[in-house]
């Protein structure tokens, strides 16, 4: 992978057409998108690491992986060539990195380079961007700006207080922050929490310690998936690369979707069905009804995906186990539950989700007003009612994330070429009618989700405010999408005399 230092002193403030905030795996394809789409864009990538990958550089822990299949979490316009279609991180990683390496796009990126506000000026028709190298505050503007910094907190994960923690004598750590140095060999772990990252750890982690036990408060819904797709490899060995891919890609987008309606529609026979999978593999119906039957519907939380079913190998192998209760407090040996049983422990792994953190923390002003974020309602589920020239990207929360997030980049393209050819400098959603019912923007029940609901925007009831869970849907949408519809643009001629001559300075 090519190396970049961090930006140099820079003299004077530099412009550019777009801004993308973010370097992993929606920067990246925005940037792609933006290059082989608009050719000639004066473009820059700020990453506020030092490496591409955001999510997949970030996260180190045992085991992780992607919990989407491949075909549908790469790219449409670079085919996955892996072997599994359940990766691991580091192969993620290097995908990303090669995308970018091949498309031109590591030179665009300031590494070390932390977005902190953005200031958008009417008069002037760009956005001021108030960004962090170091400890030195430097200035950039530009006329679009897309952050693509996915939803969370990079800096921490969530971590619930818990009493008599300073009492134990073992290692407590957070997945988010996984030592490199630590050594499980041979030793007792408990993993709190029920959810991707806990079944992603236990058979990893269970490979080489003493016991592995999952301590959840509450069952989740889990799927099987195996780590290989046969038919892809089928596929891929008699069809061109990109062909296969597009095919492949095609039928697991099919497959995930007509699950998922399944699951809202018939949400008993769903059940039935992912008990009857655990049912295959562990054969003991009273430990599957107290471990693995939730009370919430299947969807209304994220299902959590187990390749070649290897959590519940962990189990049946006895490697692994799972308990259901709620903990009292830590003791110098491990945990006390509410039951009164103690769970050993050399090593706890808080497993207990993320902290979400809307479009990477930055503060928006909008002509000397702050933006409330959760008082905007969503446009098209990646631009905010009210804010021009601004755009974000969210995956979808019951499909692969990029599916929606290369919808988003090609939108985002087509409207800049829309301005392009009619000379217009600005674009604003309208905001929602003040009646217009709202809601939260992450269509989920998952506790993570509910935490932060207050502090992102709102979607509405109807387009284009509502945000689709439906990439079938969306991909036919998106293309034919008016862009007048609720949209006011400014042309350039609108502009002061002043800002005139300073975009033609820019340009």
């Amino acid at each position: 992978m090519t190396t970049v230092e961090r930006p140099d002193q820079q003299v004077g403030v530099e412009h550019f057409d777009v801004l993308i905030v973010g370097a992993g795996l929606s920067g990246i394809g925005a940037a792609w998108r933006l290059a082989h789409e608009r050719p000639g864009t004066r473009y820059a990538l700020l990453e506020a690491r030092d490496a591409i990958g955001g999510t997949w550089d970030l996260f180190r822990y045992p085991g992780v992986r992607s919990d989407s299949d491949m075909f549908t979490l790469s790219y449409p316009f670079r085919p996955w060539r892996g072997e599994k279609s359940i990766a691991d991180g580091e192969s993620i990683r290097r995908y990303i990195c090669d995308t970018a390496d091949e498309g031109g796009i590591t030179p665009h990126i300031r590494f070390g380079t932390r977005v902190v506000g953005a200031s958008w000026s009417s008069e002037e028709a760009r956005w001021t961007v108030r960004v962090r190298v170091g400890t030195e505050e430097r200035t950039l503007t530009c006329g679009f700006l897309y952050v693509c910094a996915g939803y969370y907190d990079y800096a921490r994960g969530h971590q619930p207080a818990f009493a008599g923690l300073e009492e134990f004598g073992g290692e407590f750590v957070h997945p988010q922050a996984w030592p490199e140095d630590l050594d499980h060999t041979g030793k007792k772990v408990v993993v709190i929490g029920s959810g991707a990252t806990a079944v992603t750890l236990i058979p990893a982690m269970a490979e080489k310690a003493a016991h592995v036990t999952m301590l959840q408060r509450s069952p989740s819904y889990l799927t099987v998936l195996p780590s290989r797709d046969e038919v892809a490899d089928r596929l891929r060995r008699r069809l061109p690369a990109r062909l296969a891919h597009t095919l492949i890609r095609a039928k697991n987008v099919a497959l995930t979707q007509a699950f998922y309606q399944l699951s809202r529609r018939r949400p008993e026979r769903v059940k039935r069905i992912l008990r009857g999978v655990a049912m295959r593999f562990l054969d003991d119906a009273a430990y599957v009804d107290e471990h693995f039957t939730p009370s919430y519907q299947p969807w209304d939380q994220r299902l959590c995906v187990v390749p070649g079913g290897d959590f519940f190998r962990a189990i049946r192998s006895g490697d692994a186990s799972v308990v259901t209760d709620h903990i009292d407090r830590f003791v110098e040996n491990g945990i006390r539950l509410k039951s009164g049983k103690v769970l050993e422990a050399d090593v706890v792994v808080s497993a207990t989700g993320l902290s979400l953190l809307a479009f990477g923390g930055l503060e928006l002003s909008v002509d000397g007003r702050p933006v409330d974020l959760g008082d905007t309602v969503a446009y098209r589920g990646l631009m905010l009612g009210g804010v021009p020239n601004f755009a974000y990207c969210i995956g979808y929360t019951n499909a692969s994330w990029t599916l929606r997030a290369d919808l988003s980049s090609r939108y985002v393209c087509r409207l800049l070429g829309y301005m392009e050819r009619r000379g217009y400098v600005s674009a604003v959603p309208t905001a929602a009618a003040a009646g217009e019912s709202r809601r939260p923007l992450l269509d989920l029940t998952s506790s993570y989700v509910l935490r932060s609901a207050d502090r992102f925007p709102k979607q509405g009831e109807r387009n284009p405010w509502a945000v689709r869970q439906n990439y079938l849907v969306d991909t036919l949408s998106t293309a034919r999408a008016d862009l007048r519809r609720h949209m006011t643009f400014t042309s350039r001629s609108a502009l002061p005399a002043r800002s005139t001559a300073l975009e033609e300075i820019a340009s």
